[in-house]
């Protein structure tokens, strides 16, 4: 239940389901830069980090 959460998070603002997944790692600083370039490959990188874990 707790990854449906996640998943739904990192569609509205994907740095936030990285961050609920992982904390303020690399991977958060990463999600945080592919959203500033596109919200697609922000989502898309969200939602494999929530997966892969």
């Amino acid at each position: 239940m707790a990854d449906i959460i996640r998943v739904i998070l990192s569609v509205l603002l994907p740095p936030l389901g990285v961050f609920f997944q992982v904390g303020f790692g690399l991977q958060f600083w990463i999600n945080i830069v592919l959203t500033l370039l596109g919200y697609i490959p922000g989502v898309v990188h969200a939602i494999w980090i929530i997966a892969r874990n």
